[in-house]
């Protein structure tokens, strides 16, 4: 049975709370990234984009490149793979350091504790065991970095349920419903749990979760295709469903539970999701490959379609499910000279949002340097650096980041922080 423990845990407000006390958020990123992949030889291996990208070594000048580009805001976290040693067994060593840089900077970190992976003792997101510990580790965070208010406790759920557990890419590398659903159920079980525990921590104090997601579709490629692209139109949503408590269709309560969730288990979420939700901003990250498509035969590969809908039409869905404000929160694309027009482009999408009603609170250039291998999806070592930060891996600013500080000094101060709440829908 799944539990949460209740002890001075906060009923949930009537209304969602936004950070009306701050101004627009403009925000990038250090990418992060660590699964498991089966290496070369067949032994696995561990993908870390950070020392990939010499962050290690290099985190107070990345640090002071965020200042340079006058950004506030830092999507970040410690390396869960080398923080969290076991049972209560915490290295902060590095996060002292870095968090303590951060605050004299005056850059406010909205802080990722789960970014793809897990530490090699708990093995990987099948463990039953490991949502509890996560909770442990993300208290533990909070404590020790009392002043922090901004979490991302798991990133991309759907993404880390869909590469670990359904096509057999990262980590426990394993392709099934079942395995698909478990892995579904255990981030999920785990991102509840850390929020429940932070909020106790924090005693409240101003805490918001920017859940980070993919936000997906699937066209049809012919009328025979309904059927199946409507399926995965509704599979989109389950880590979010889940994390917020909205309740699914039939057919995915079908698919659930056929695949291992218990029906107790769905409630726990259904129950505990609408409890959390009010302290959370939806996240939305959007990307040329977030939209895909489908033919008409059963076991015919899903291939991407490229942009069709775009982020305007894909986050308003997500909005009138889920009624939360909203944060853009990743975005960028692998050509640096066409980079500069995706940033119009989605900045255009997200202003032309606001102006129709959704309250969008933020905006993010992820990552704020190059990125290593996710060409093939982090699934190989092959050492390609993709161009997709504001600067190259020689810290070098690239057109795109040109584009954004002049796009942050323009705008800033013409988007004032939604000041709107918005009622359970």
């Amino acid at each position: 049975m799944l539990t949460l423990d209740t002890k001075n845990f906060p009923e949930g407000p009537e209304r969602y709370a936004v950070p009306a006390d701050r101004a627009f958020i403009f925000a990038t990123g250090i990418e992060n990234s660590y699964p498991t992949i089966r290496g070369r030889d067949g032994a696995t291996v561990r993908v870390d984009q950070m020392a990939k990208s010499g962050h290690y070594d290099r985190w107070r000048e990345d640090f002071g490149l965020v200042r340079e580009l006058d950004i506030e805001y830092l999507r970040y976290g410690p390396p869960y793979h080398l923080t969290h040693l076991g049972p209560g067994r915490y290295d902060w060593s590095f996060a002292d350091e870095t968090f303590a840089e951060l605050r004299r900077l005056g850059i406010t970190p909205i802080v990722d504790l789960c970014h793809f992976g897990v530490p090699d003792w708990i093995g990987d997101f099948q463990n039953k065991e490991w949502p509890e510990l996560f909770a442990e580790y993300a208290a533990a965070f909070a404590a020790r970095f009392p002043w922090v208010r901004l979490y991302t406790p798991v990133n991309e759920i759907f993404i880390a349920a869909t590469f670990s557990a359904q096509i057999g890419w990262w980590n426990e590398r394993l392709a099934s419903d079942a395995a698909f659903v478990t892995a579904l159920r255990n981030l999920v079980k785990a991102n509840l749990l850390a929020e429940g525990a932070i909020l106790r921590t924090r005693q409240q104090t101003g805490t918001l979760f920017i859940q980070s997601e993919s936000t997906e579709y699937f066209h049809a490629e012919c009328p025979a295709a309904e059927e199946r692209a409507s399926f995965y139109n509704e599979k989109r949503f389950l880590s979010l469903d889940l994390c917020y408590g909205h309740d699914v269709s039939a057919r995915m309560y079908r698919y659930l539970t056929d695949s291992g969730l218990a029906p107790q288990e769905y409630d726990w979420f259904m129950h505990w999701g609408q409890r959390i939700k009010p302290h959370c901003i939806m996240g939305n990250d959007y990307y040329l490959t977030n939209e895909h498509m489908v033919p008409a035969q059963e076991d015919g590969p899903i291939t991407a379609s490229g942009e069709i809908f775009g982020y305007y039409v894909i986050t308003k869905q997500y909005f009138d499910r889920f009624h939360l404000p909203v944060m853009h929160t990743e975005t960028n694309l692998a050509d640096a000279e066409r980079a500069p027009g995706w940033l119009a482009k989605e900045w255009a999408n997200m202003v032309q949002l606001r102006r129709d009603g959704v309250p969008i609170i933020g905006f993010t250039w992820y990552s704020l340097t190059d990125q290593i291998d996710w060409d093939t999806a982090l699934r190989e070592e092959n050492g390609n650096v993709n161009p997709l930060g504001l600067f190259d891996l020689d810290r070098r600013i690239r057109p795109v980041g040109e584009a954004y500080r002049k796009l942050v000094s323009q705008w800033r101060g013409m988007l004032p922080a939604e000041s709107i709440c918005l009622h359970h829908g």
